[in-house]
């Protein structure tokens, strides 16, 4: 199926991932029947036998969302030179641009430059383009940086245009070898005019302020002065907004339009609510509605820079599609990172959250947004596609023209007004208007409330990746941004909105378990950690709880393990990534569910009994040298005491004794048979725990276990084997 600006197809494993899911659900079926059956004829192994069960019953239907993905895969194409024969450029639609930052020391400014020049470089009428900057932090330092980005804007937009680069990021392209020729004396200049703004922004930051040598203008100090008033703090400050480039009035070096550049720090204070990121965007929302108001608006992380100047045209092929247009609501483009390393230690690469899960969800009603890389119709944030809900005030109608220049004194004014902290206060926004609050993962519960809406997405999946980012190198990093997203997925899963009914009842069944996977994906914790300790106590007590290998029952198991796995396997292959990244990709998923998944679970359920919990942090950005040498050979990074690194180290430590026992046991006393399950299983976990074992045991380096850590995993594993009969 196609049009001159896009087309679709199914993908080949459609009928075999169907098949397949038939035959799986009668094994799993069967699997529960066996299990009730040990219940009631073997009292011996009660105990065991129903901590598998549970596990089982949750695998099972954690099985079930994953297989929805699957039902009706569809891959896309785009033909943006085919544009020209649809559209006139002066009919392209204004985009707003919306960067968010919060911490210059845990994303460094320079990164966040980087990220706008790209997206200003795009290949699209440039005074169709606007740029705004939530700085969260409401710090100068990433004030001045903008400032000079500013500036370095007009010589770099310019160069990128004249000379065809692709690579439109500065420090990318500064760091590549292959310039071309013709830019190459250009280049040199430009780079050195770089660099000099790079030293300087880097100074700032390392000072903790701007100073006064680096102040150019009386204009530039007094907006700097805003932050040196008394009282001033990142947690109470009045609203900030600078208009660093206006379009209108100003063109780069060689004369040309360039895009509007906004700062933006909306009010805060003690008192008033900040809903994190979702109410930074929604102040963005107001304040780019109130400023330029353009119909599409393109949400973007700080640290994913535009690695394809033609990403907007695409997108216009799906808009610009008379059909689709009415209920299209967004088209997402995949997370992508450049760094991995060639195996992804960490499974960074999220190859099932960012592509296969979309691709699956394509073929229904279209996937989830994923917090950067996402092109919204501003029409969606205002109700569902037959029904606006009607904004507080004009000026905020997404219909609304913007007559006057963005400079405007009257606009400047309202800008302020409407980010204020105190704006939302009885209003609709953030529950039926904008991006929606109610979790601290705003993106996947605001994508979820857009399709019961009854909006569609696009998944636009390019062979030249759109945005690149980075990737956290360190695991502390990996699992603390993945307790985060598990405390915010279970904020949506156990409240009204729970995915399986409020979602299947407005989107489908299919897509409401899609939604459903992510959300409960904390739940699995339970069945890994089960899974992790109780068959391997019950070997070491000699208490044997699966089947013999001569059992039949034998056979369902194997049929189960390697039926999930060589589909998963399947799946990485599909999407072009290796054997190697899907044996990382699935350590770190167990590793999750002894870490982030238990964690996020445990503070979950501590909130909702009003017992403290930490905060939203920020993932940090920042790389360090040895830490990211390390990353590239290959080893896992623990470095400091983490209390989310016990339970993993002591499943380790467990999976070892256990296998070492069952191994003397087999070979005393010959009980292969029974005790093969088992003891595969503990070997499982014994080859998954390499990393664990060798920054316990064989390195010397900052990133080893820390002995904190070992020693207190090592008293937790001699209790549980110890304890082994008091539990079973």
């Amino acid at each position: 199926m196609g049009t001159l600006l896009h087309s679709n197809k199914h993908m080949r494993c459609t009928f075999f991932n169907r098949i397949f899911a038939i035959i799986y659900t009668f094994a799993i079926l069967a699997l529960i029947y066996h299990h009730f059956l040990t219940l009631i004829h073997h009292s011996t192994t009660i105990t065991a036998t129903t901590f598998l069960l549970i596990s089982d019953v949750i695998l099972a239907f954690m099985w079930a969302t994953t297989t929805s993905f699957r039902l009706r895969p569809i891959t896309r194409h785009e033909y943006p030179e085919n544009l020209d024969k649809i559209l006139d450029k002066k009919d392209f639609p204004a985009i707003d641009i919306f960067i968010c930052t919060a911490d210059p020391y845990k994303e460094p400014p320079m990164n966040v430059v980087n990220t706008a020049l790209s997206l200003m470089a795009y290949d699209y009428p440039p005074e169709k383009v606007s740029v705004y900057i939530s700085d969260d932090g409401g710090s100068q330092l990433t004030l001045f940086a903008f400032m000079e980005a500013a500036k370095f804007a007009k010589i770099w937009l310019p160069f990128c245009r004249d000379n065809k680069i692709m690579d439109r990021c500065p420090e990318v392209y500064f760091s590549s070898d292959h310039h071309g020729l013709t830019a190459e004396l250009d280049s040199e200049k430009i780079k050195a005019i770089y660099e000099s703004m790079k030293i300087k922004v880097e100074n700032v930051v390392e000072k903790g302020e701007v100073w006064p040598d680096y102040i150019t203008s009386e204009a530039q100090r007094l907006i700097l002065d805003n932050y040196r008033t008394q009282g001033f703090t990142r947690s109470n400050h009045p609203p900030i907004i600078q208009v660093l480039i206006e379009s209108a009035k100003e063109k780069d070096n060689r004369g040309h339009v360039i895009p509007n550049l906004v700062y933006v720090s909306r009010q805060k204070n003690k008192n008033t609510p900040h809903h994190f990121k979702a109410g930074a965007l929604n102040s963005l929302l107001r304040v780019s509605g109130v400023m330029t108001n353009a119909p599409i608006v393109l949400t973007q992380d700080c640290d994913m820079y535009s690695n394809d100047p033609q990403t907007p045209k695409r997108v216009l092929c799906y808009i610009s599609d008379p059909i689709l247009r009415p209920t299209l609501g967004y088209v997402q483009f995949p997370q992508c990172y450049h760094g991995l390393n060639k195996d992804d230690i960490y499974g960074g690469e999220f190859l099932r959250l960012f592509v296969a899960n979309p691709v699956g969800m394509d073929g229904f009603q279209g996937p989830n947004y994923v917090g950067s890389g996402c092109f919204f119709l501003r029409r969606a944030f205002f109700g569902g596609p037959t029904s606006m809900v009607l904004p507080e005030m004009q000026e905020l109608r997404p219909d609304h023209v913007v007559q006057k220049p963005i400079s405007d004194q009257s606009i400047i004014e309202l800008a302020h007004r409407v980010a204020e902290c105190n704006y939302e206060s009885d209003t609709k926004w953030g529950f039926q208007l904008g991006f929606r609050y109610g979790s601290l993962v705003e993106d996947y519960f605001t994508g979820y409330r857009l399709k019961c809406e009854g909006w569609k997405s696009i998944f636009c999946h390019p062979s030249r990746p759109a945005f690149l980012g980075d990737v956290p190198i360190s695991l502390i990093d990996a699992v603390s941004q993945t307790k985060r997203w598990s405390i915010g997925l279970l904020e949506v899963a156990f409240s009204k909105y729970i995915p399986i009914v409020y979602g299947s009842r407005y989107m489908g069944f299919v897509m409401g378990l899609c939604y459903a996977h992510t959300a409960f994906w904390p739940i699995l914790s339970i069945p890994i950690t089960i899974y992790s300790l109780i068959p391997q106590t019950a070997l070491v007590k000699g208490l044997y709880i699966f089947p013999k290998v001569t059992d039949p029952w034998f056979l369902l198991y194997a049929f189960l393990f390697l039926g999930a796995y060589g589909q998963d396997c399947y799946d990485f292959i599909l999407f072009y990534s290796t054997y190697k990244r899907w044996w990382n990709d699935q350590r770190i998923w167990l590793i999750k569910g002894l870490s982030p998944y238990l964690f996020g679970l445990v503070e979950y359920f501590c909130k909702q009994l009003g017992i403290a919990t930490q905060g939203f942090n920020v993932t940090s950005k920042v790389q360090d040298d040895e830490q990211s040498k390390r990353y590239d050979q290959g080893l896992m990074e623990f470095g400091v005491h983490s209390a989310m690194f016990v339970p993993l180290t002591t499943a380790s430590i467990v999976n070892l004794s256990a296998f070492v026992v069952g191994v003397i046991r087999m070979s005393s006393v010959g009980d292969f048979k029974k005790s093969f399950v088992q003891l595969f299983i503990a070997g499982f976990g014994v080859l998954n725990s390499w990393p664990v074992y060798e920054a316990m045991l064989l390195r010397s380096d900052k990133g080893r276990m820390p002995i904190k850590s070992i020693v207190i995993s090592v008293c937790l594993a001699s209790g549980l084997c110890g304890g082994a009969s008091l539990i079973l």
